[in-house]
């Protein structure tokens, strides 16, 4: 169907509701289905493990680079309008905001989109924490939180265009993205091969990250044939667990748009891929030490996330994916959060060596 009949007919926010609204639901599915998670990968690379978790992060991330800039190089979507390349941004706010990020995905044993996956299957520890990022987002977007957020950004401040544009910086352009892209392709596809597993692995994998260039193209399509000004976006969640708290709390609500669809169609995919795989578990805290946990991680994220500009998926896969520099450098420092706070927190301690601190005992999130 003709996309300006739908606009017409129903408006560009309900149109851009149910785009987010399937598309979530195929990034729940697919993402419940390969377990994908930043921070398994993280805590595999740090480990020196590269095997099963990594492979699939790998998939996701490269089929994500490859979807989009294939978009680009057929003429059927252009970047320069997207936030991350076009809005003035903050490299120091990106790192910092990286690190915090890391930090908490480690505590909480999950990125955003992974609490939010992990409570559609049952686990109340992830719908406590993910209730709790979503606060701390708001609190740093326009609350609280918000005057520390903008004194962090303001140290290092990059102009929009192309110095946020990496592959305009470098001269590579989007042939040379392309390319990267399949480069890594490749070399997901030789962990997947060495680390072994299943046929969702694979499927998954790269569903999750094709379902990151979907959302780029469709938000364009919208733009491109709406007389409203229209954000061209794809995936992320800290923004819109954000508007959500405020949809349920204050009137009158936030405008609907991409993301009023994209959290509960996650929600539902997950839900749907657990019923298959047959992973749906109520699960709660073991104890007060990992409840408190959990509650500092879940602090962590939102702030870190607000600061970066995005969430694992949002900076890392859909900021990395049109080479926003500023999302190159969050996902460097959720990268390294994770590690440190992994060697600093859950290191086994040294035998004969008495801990004030409760154990920490691995588990998968």
């Amino acid at each position: 169907m003709n996309p300006s009949h739908l606009i017409e007919t129903f408006g560009e926010g309900a149109v851009l509701a149910w785009g987010g609204l399937v598309i979530g639901a195929l990034f729940g599915f697919f993402a419940q289905r390969s377990k994908f998670c930043l921070r398994a990968a993280t805590l595999e690379f740090w480990h020196r493990k590269f095997g099963e978790k990594i492979a699939v992060w790998l998939l996701t991330f490269s089929a994500a680079v490859v979807g989009v800039q294939l978009l680009i190089v057929t003429h059927h979507m252009d970047t320069t309008a997207a936030r991350q390349i076009s809005a003035t941004g903050s490299l120091s706010g990106a790192l910092v905001g990286g690190v915090l990020f890391g930090i908490g995905m480690i505590l909480t044993r999950g990125c955003a989109s992974r609490l939010l996956v992990l409570s559609a299957n049952g686990n109340l520890r992830a719908l406590l924490s993910g209730l709790i990022f979503a606060v701390t987002a708001q609190a740093a977007l326009a609350g609280s939180l918000a005057p520390w957020r903008e004194t962090i950004s303001s140290w290092w401040v990059v102009e929009g265009g192309p110095s946020r544009d990496l592959l305009s910086l470098t001269g590579a352009g989007p042939w040379g993205g392309l390319i990267f892209g399949l480069v890594w392709f490749i070399a997901a596809l030789f962990f997947a091969v060495r680390s072994g597993g299943g046929f969702w692995k694979w499927v998954g994998g790269i569903g999750t990250g094709l379902m990151v260039a979907a959302g780029w193209g469709f938000s364009y399509l919208v733009a491109s044939h709406s007389f409203e000004v229209v954000p061209v976006q794809s995936l992320t969640f800290s923004g819109p667990s954000a508007e959500w708290l405020m949809r349920v709390l204050a009137s009158p609500a936030p405008a609907m748009g991409f993301g009023f669809g994209l959290i509960p169609g996650v929600f539902l995919g997950s839900f749907v891929g657990a019923w298959v795989g047959h992973d749906f578990k109520l699960e709660g805290f073991n104890d007060g030490y990992s409840m408190r946990r959990y509650i500092f991680g879940a602090i962590f994220m939102g702030f870190g996330s607000m600061l970066a500009g995005g969430c694992a998926v949002g900076a890392g896969i859909t900021g990395g994916s049109i080479f926003a520099t500023t999302a190159w450098l969050s996902l460097a420092g959720m990268w390294l959060g994770a590690g440190l706070t992994d060697r600093m927190i859950d290191r086994p301690a040294p035998a004969g060596a008495s801990a004030t601190a409760p154990p920490t005992v691995r588990t998968a999130p």
